[in-house]
């Protein structure tokens, strides 16, 4: 079974084995319906039907195979936006509008739009200009009618895909403008200004439940938790409950993020963008609150083992972990499944030698295997490859879980976007390129939308979420203490930290005197 995301053969360079360009590639058809909503016409191959005045000096399409591979950026703007005789590829649609925001701001490309739109209209309304639509001839007004129907669809899906793209006051503004003069031509029965209500509507309860207050998204947590604390075992001693629990709060957490999201993690660690893609000031909270639920997690399961006093409690706790890393994996929750066994590994808890020693390894040992990091994850892409296509051929819920590891789907997503240029020698967009961005991005979202089928238990996902976590200076302390040093360099280790943390302590004590004192001194 080959990897999906692309093992790489022996020797193969690490750009190779996150890329590869089939010569007959082509972008996945398939679009998650729940983004980009239903389609009233069917697909159109690209460059159907009259494109406008400057098509024809944009530059020409350029196919291989069947498939856009590669245009200018004006001339795929104008691809866009529909015409009398077509209606562009929802998933040309979904990745123009997705790709754009790394030549542009989405304002820009919504002002553009509205003009093109605009110029399209005023061909239609020039009297004498007839144009034959496959077999009858439209009058004047049935044309218009039909064009904005048009052009509303193409808002509708726009809106339904990047609702963030319309949360300035200045977007909204435009594509109220742009809508109006849509209108125009629809005063005997008012059906397109209906679906631009519903379409409104719809806009405006995204954008409400986006500025809404988030649900905690697993902010790291603060420092030490005290021994008398309740431990995970006394909460879910069921490592498949626990699993369950932990695909919820992925899935959660998962869904929050957006595709734009995505595109903008991707062109921003490249310095030579301009813009942003979603916000100018500050990165976007999904993917930090993604990011900072899988390192709580790994923290956590670190805590819960180095706060166990007595051997065989931190051999029970390790069993349960390894137990709750099988679950995650047979569910296809594989960034919980990872975020365990990094927990496992760091360095506190991977030395504590007489306890690993009691542990059962028969499945931590299968477990690695699948997070083996050599040959680029083939191990781990093998494994996901196959949970995608169980997903696809599933018919019950819990089948089609897929939640990959989430830093490796970015880093591949990043290597993708680095190692293929935006531009062609030509100067045209390499669409090739975002084709194959944009699949990925909508196969990560398709997957964030599948149901939860477990139960959900408020308790055990209130104590993963805020149970406190040692810090890396407690962990190792606490580690030290149930394990003394044995070589050279953890016996260094060990000293700086006792005299990091006696230092730390006098310095603290210090400070509490002065303040007294100068408490002394003004009741004097």
């Amino acid at each position: 079974m080959q990897a999906s995301l692309g093992g790489g053969g022996p020797g193969d360079g690490a750009c190779d084995a996150f890329f590869f360009f089939p010569g007959n590639y082509a972008p996945d058809s398939v679009v998650f319906s729940s983004i980009l909503g239903p389609s009233h016409r069917g697909q159109a191959q690209p460059g159907m039907g009259e494109r406008g005045s400057g098509a024809s000096s944009s530059g020409d399409l350029v196919f291989r195979d069947g498939h856009l591979i590669s245009w200018s950026l004006e001339a795929l703007m104008e691809h866009l936006v529909p015409t009398v005789d077509s209606y562009p590829d929802r998933t040309y649609v979904f990745t123009f509008l997705l790709s754009s925001r790394v030549f542009m701001p989405p304002h820009d490309l919504l002002v553009r739009v509205g003009q093109i739109c605009l110029e399209q209209r005023q061909q239609l309304e020039t009297p004498g200009l007839r144009r034959v639509t496959l077999l009858y001839v439209l009058p004047p007004q049935a044309k218009l009618k039909s064009f904005s129907a048009k052009i509303v669809q193409l808002f509708k899906e726009w809106t339904e895909a990047f609702p963030c793209d319309f949360q300035d006051e200045k977007a909204m503004a435009e594509l109220k403008a742009i809508t109006q003069r849509v209108t125009l031509s629809d005063e005997e029965n008012g059906t397109v200004k209906k679906a631009i209500a519903q379409m409104t509507q719809s806009l405006l309860l995204s954008l409400a439940k986006l500025r809404s207050p988030a649900m905690d998204k697993g902010s790291v947590l603060k420092a030490k938790s005290p021994a008398t604390q309740k431990d995970i075992l006394g909460m879910c001693c069921d490592p498949l409950v626990l699993a369950q629990q932990l695909t919820h709060l992925e899935l959660e957490r998962a869904s929050s993020i957006h595709p734009e999201d995505l595109m903008q993690m991707v062109s921003h660690m490249d310095s030579r963008d301009k813009h942003r893609c979603r916000g100018d000031l500050t990165k976007t909270y999904s993917l930090e609150a993604y990011d900072n639920w899988s390192n709580c997690l790994s923290m956590l399961v670190a805590t819960e083992v180095c706060r166990m006093v007595k051997k065989k409690h931190q051999t029970r706790m390790l069993e349960f972990f390894i137990d709750v890393a099988q679950g995650c994996f047979n569910i296809g929750n594989f960034n919980s499944m990872m975020a365990i066994i990094g927990g496992m590994n760091l360095s506190p808890v991977a030395r504590l030698k007489k306890t690993w020693s009691k542990v059962k390894m028969a499945k931590f040992e299968v477990l690695e295997r699948h997070m083996d990091p050599s040959s680029n994850f083939r191990n781990y892409r093998t494994t996901l490859q196959g949970a995608i296509q169980r997903s696809q051929m599933a018919k019950s819920s819990p089948e089609k879980i897929v939640i990959p590891v989430f830093n490796l789907f970015v880093k591949d997503l990043y290597f993708l976007h680095k190692i293929h240029t935006n531009h062609l020698p030509n100067g045209h967009v390499n669409f090739k390129k975002f084709w194959e961005i944009s699949r990925r991005i909508q196969e990560f979202m398709t997957w964030t939308q599948v149901e939860c089928p477990f139960q959900k238990d408020e308790k055990i996902q209130k104590y993963l979420l805020t149970a406190p976590i040692y810090s890396e200076e407690a962990l190792s302390i606490a580690s030290f203490e149930s394990e003394g040093p044995e070589s050279r360099s953890e016996k260094d280790s060990w000293k700086t930290l006792r005299t990091t943390v006696r230092n730390r302590a006098r310095r603290q004590e210090c400070s509490q005197q002065t303040l007294d004192e100068a408490h002394t001194c003004t009741e004097l």
